[in-house]
């Protein structure tokens, strides 16, 4: 694969609004607030935004409202939704737009008021053919099902999809932004109450209000603003179905494409990678994914979690934020996986900063494994 896109772009703001809660304000609001934590982080104005990449839960056409509600008239924009994983994409997307010329900085941008304002989004107009006359609850019963079929298959137990949640407690507890900051023990988890067997209630993300933005840039002009940039070095996409009751294989999901492209852009392995910041939206997510991206052999992922080796202290940082299951998750995560890449590049991190982060690797999913995207952010030093 062609490397052109390794350090064709890199990520020099980062912003958050509204996390947890926000009440009185909308999807739209939110938004708009952590777009001008994003350009105040880089140094730019709202004036030098060019081209605009986003999607959510609440607009049918989401980059049309949003630069209307921005007031800005953008050279490129892109509104591509695959889901939770569109922010992850749409980094490999602003990188390609940037080195083309068909802007100079580009906002990738979301925000959702999923809590106050009661889950409300856009109805679904297309709902999977084959599966709706069986009443799923969805997402949970597409990730129940990939659950149970990895313990079926590999022996995965209850304890270590509950090893997931406790990593991710263990890192929001590092995290003063994070929602959910409480103890956490191991009967905590499999004692709440069943969601959709095997997945109890802390096996489920939480569902908070909250809104991203990342400002990307070409390397020659991140070098210049006030910030250390978080280079893009490579990305990946892949998808092989829409409907769970259409996937391939239930215990292996697409990450292994997209995870694949992202390395041999990069020119990196998953040996090389210092931080990993995968979307879990369930306990089940962070094993596929672990096993998919190459961090252990497939149907080890339950073993390779136990005893605490995702979590602080442990061998392998995965969601030092405390994750979708902790830090805060409103109907779409993926974007939150940079912002936190960018914050452990830059040493931002505080209490949960892992030490000389020089690579992390970014994973999103989206709607129920249906689409993945990797991408790979590293400092100066990987170039």
């Amino acid at each position: 694969m062609s490397n052109t896109l390794k350090g064709a772009a890199a990520i020099v703001g980062v912003g958050t609004a509204g996390l947890g809660e926000a009440p009185g304000f909308n999807a739209m609001d939110i938004q708009a607030l952590a777009v001008r934590a994003a350009l105040e982080d880089a140094g730019l104005s709202l004036a030098d935004v060019d081209g605009l990449f986003c999607a959510n839960m609440s607009h049918t056409f989401p980059a049309i409202s949003t630069i209307e509600y921005l007031g800005i008239a953008p050279r490129w924009i892109d509104g591509t939704n695959t889901g939770g994983s569109s922010f992850v994409a749409h980094a490999m997307s602003a990188a390609m737009a940037l080195q083309a010329g068909l802007c100079d900085v580009a906002l990738i941008c979301y925000g959702a008021t999923m809590r106050t304002g009661a889950g409300r989004m856009v109805p679904a107009a297309e709902q999977p053919t084959y599966e709706i006359p069986h009443q799923p609850r969805y997402p949970m019963t597409a990730y129940a099902m990939a659950a149970a079929r990895h313990m079926a298959q590999f022996g995965t137990t209850r304890e270590h999809l509950a090893e997931v949640a406790l990593a991710a407690r263990a890192w929001a507890q590092l995290n003063p932004d994070a929602f959910e900051r409480g103890d956490l023990t191991m009967e905590d988890v499999l004692s709440s109450r069943m969601v959709l067997e095997p997945l109890t209630l802390r096996d489920c993300c939480l569902l908070t209000d909250g809104a991203g933005a990342v400002v990307m840039t070409r390397p020659d002009r991140a070098r210049d603003l006030a910030q250390k940039p978080a280079y893009f070095l490579g990305g990946g996409v892949a998808s092989y179905n829409r409907a769970i009751s259409e996937m391939p294989d239930l215990t292996t999901t697409a990450a292994k494409d997209s995870g694949a492209r992202a390395y041999a852009m990069a020119g990196l392995g998953p040996a090389d990678m210092n931080v990993l910041q995968l979307y879990d939206a369930f306990t089940i997510n962070v094993i596929l994914f672990l096993e998919d991206l190459g961090f252990c052999p497939k149907g080890e992922g339950g073993a390779f979690v136990s005893g605490g080796h995702i979590a602080p202290g442990g061998g392998l940082p995965v969601n030092t934020n405390g994750g979708g299951l902790s830090f805060t998750h409103p109907g779409m995560y993926g974007i939150f996986t940079l912002i936190e890449a960018t914050r452990q590049l830059r040493g931002e991190a505080g209490a949960r900063q892992i030490p000389d982060a020089e690579t992390v690797l970014c994973h999103g999913n989206g709607i129920t494994l249906s689409h993945q995207a990797t991408a790979i952010l590293g400092s100066e030093n990987t170039l």
